[in-house]
């Protein structure tokens, strides 16, 4: 217990100290746990050995659960639309780099099967470090950041047929020794039946592994049918019964016993249990218990996913690293360029350029944590020779721990781009109305939908695809292409336009779009979403007619409900609500007058003397408003204050 208590006490410690170092020098935190298990492991040599491999098959499960999680946000719909990326980008990168990496081994000298067998295993990347670090920089959404998860959710998959397929190119065996490894396994199994839980366990599969290659794949498909059976007709009624209980802790356990059950299944007949899980998890991705799911087992998720890269540092044995140092740096090296160049050549022909391109081609380019699953079980199918298993490992641990260096080459190489070199042909627009609205987004929709209903044309821009298309599905006319870019507004119509609306999510660009409308037509009523004062003002400046703070009038509405529900007559507090919001309209103005952008609004001396008043008379207000509709003061003076103030 005590050993146990150390060792988590150090792992631990370890990655408080190292991933926030990291994520401040701006590294990411995969690289500060995989520093911290270097750290701990050979350098300080506070764990390694027998402990750290057992604690890696435990933190796999960060990897499973993680997979898990992807599946519950992909419907069987989703993933249906997604079929020609999949088998085209995904499919073609698995098979060209296969190739590529097979031509290469053998080029050494290395057996064809064996080449083959290793060209499988360094087709795929890391699923842990790629989503990790692209969430986390928030490239998910990117172009490029939309076809790597394409690739890596390929290549999950692809891990299915590739378990099946790896026995059949071990050397064959003769029907003999098929039926009497057969039979001396059921023996075993026989033999051991009352022992204990993890020896049966052990015997199982290896009777599993025994079978020969087409015994495997049956297996294999198995369990995947029973996995996806499961979760269609058992998951859903088994949700809705502990649902019954009401106890939270039992929703939680059984979301763990999903991912637990579905691991050891998978395990037993020799699978990925990341991949079992990622089955599940698009099964039950339509189920009403998908959020609740999500929410129980992220957590879990997220420290098991850090213990594993701490682990994958701490398990690199230095000394066959210095021993092998050329082989095992020569091939993560020629696995990264291989692998990029048959990256960066797809990237092109599906039509990814500049950032995306780059980013797509330098996120896969590693190997990844499936390659560990694949290389132990090439070994015990006698697929992959022992002498080269460890020098493979060590190539895929190397790869994996060079990732974050490059996704800082494509920081610097993104820094210095063009930022329209990587966007997508905006549309050639031919329709032009009296409203100009950019921006589509919840906001822009209301405002497109309130004045094309009152009989107006509207002229609808937005920078994101899937908006364009999903307001055309609706009969709604939008065009693709960024807003703040002068032509784009110029073709939209400008020139004609009475009423420009700025319904744009970024600040900086909102403003860029009023400077430049007001400079090209002075009289054109500009109209534009504001995201907090600090916007308001600048937007103020800028020339904007109208600004609307976008919480501002549901925050009036909320407050004006909780008035009523504090005494107040809905008469009362709409009086109060009216006039909080011509004060406060009164007010921003005031101080836009002196808010400066040189100076911190804290520092603003001026600004925050004025402010305090104005505060203090809003109070003053709203109390003689009170007593008007109360009938304790007379109108009139009411009016005179409300002038006053």
């Amino acid at each position: 217990m005590d050993s146990f208590l150390f060792l988590a006490s150090v792992y631990l410690a370890a990655a408080v100290i190292a991933v926030p170092v990291a994520a401040r020098l701006g590294l990411g935190s995969v690289l500060g746990y995989l520093a911290a298990g270097i750290a701990i492991g050979p350098i300080l040599g506070l764990v390694g050995g027998h402990e750290t491999e057992e604690l890696q098959h435990f933190a796999e499960f960060g990897v499973v659960m993680m997979l898990f999680l992807i599946g519950l946000e992909l419907e069987p719909r989703a993933l249906w639309d997604m079929r020609h990326r999949l088998l085209g980008l995904g499919g073609l990168q698995i098979a060209l780099t296969t190739i590529a990496v097979m031509i290469g081994a053998m080029a050494f000298g290395v057996y064809w099967s064996v080449a083959l067998a290793i060209g499988l295993v360094f087709a795929l990347s890391s699923t842990a470090i790629v989503l990790q670090t692209l969430s986390e920089k928030g490239l998910m959404q990117t172009g490029g950041g939309r076809s790597a998860f394409s690739v890596l959710l390929t290549q999950d998959i692809a891990v299915i047929p590739m378990l099946a397929f790896l026995p059949l190119l071990a050397l064959p065996k003769t029907p003999q020794e098929v039926l009497t490894e057969v039979f001396d396994n059921l023996s075993e199994v026989h033999e051991e039946a009352d022992h204990a839980t993890h020896e049966t366990h052990e015997a199982a599969v290896h009777f599993i592994q025994s079978l020969p290659g087409w015994g495997v794949t049956l297996v294999t498909l198995a369990a995947v049918g029973a996995i996806i059976l499961g979760g269609i007709y058992l998951a859903q009624p088994i949700f809705r019964y502990i649902h019954t209980t009401r106890l939270r802790e039992m929703s939680t356990a059984l979301a763990l016993l999903i991912v637990v059950g579905i691991a050891y299944v998978m395990n037993l007949v020799g699978l990925s249990p990341a991949l079992g899980a990622f089955l599940a998890g698009v099964v039950l991705a339509s189920s009403e218990f998908r959020h609740e799911i999500e929410s129980d087992i992220a957590p879990f998720k997220g420290l098991l996913l850090g213990l594993f890269f701490i682990t994958v540092g701490a398990g690199i044995n230095f000394g066959v690293l210095f021993r092998e140092f050329i082989p095992v740096f020569g091939i993560a090296f020629l696995v990264i360029v291989l692998k990029g160049g048959v990256l960066y050549g797809l990237g092109r022909t599906f039509g990814l350029k500049g950032r995306n391109l780059w980013l797509f081609t330098l996120s896969l380019a590693q190997a990844g944590e499936f390659g560990f699953v694949l290389i132990s079980f090439s070994g015990q199918h006698n697929v992959i020779p022992p002498d080269q298993t460890e020098i493979l490992l060590l190539a895929i641990a190397i790869s994996m721990l060079i990732t974050p260096l490059l996704f800082l080459l494509y920081d610097w190489l993104s820094s210095r781009m063009d930022e329209s070199s990587d966007k997508q042909e905006p549309d050639e627009i031919d329709d032009e109305g009296p409203v100009i609205i950019a921006g589509i987004g919840r906001f822009g929709q209301i405002v497109n939908r309130l004045v094309r209903s009152s009989g107006f044309d509207t002229v609808v821009l937005d920078h994101d695809l899937s908006a364009i298309q999903r307001m055309r599905r609706f009969g709604v006319k939008g065009f693709l292409g960024d807003p703040s870019r002068p032509e784009l507004l110029y073709a939209a119509g400008l020139k004609e336009a009475r009423v420009l609306v700025i319904a744009l999510d970024d600040p900086d660009a909102s403003v860029r779009v009023v400077q430049f409308a007001r400079r090209e037509r002075p009289d054109i009523h500009i109209i534009a979403r504001a995201r907090d004062r600090t916007n308001v003002f600048r937007l103020y400046q800028a020339g904007a007619d109208d600004i609307v703070r976008e919480m501002f009038d549901s925050s009036l509405r909320a407050g004006r409900y909780a008035l009523e529900n504090l005494g107040l007559t809905e008469f009362e507090a709409s009086e109060v609500e009216t006039a909080f919001y011509h004060h406060d309209r009164h007010s921003v103005q005031e101080l836009a007058q002196l808010w400066d952008p040189e100076v911190k609004t804290v520092d603003n001396k001026a600004y925050i003397a004025r402010a305090l008043e104005l505060e203090s008379e809003l109070e003053t207000l709203l109390l003689s408003q009170l007593e008007v509709s109360a009938g304790e003061v007379e109108p009139e003076s009411s009016v005179e204050e409300s002038k006053e103030a």
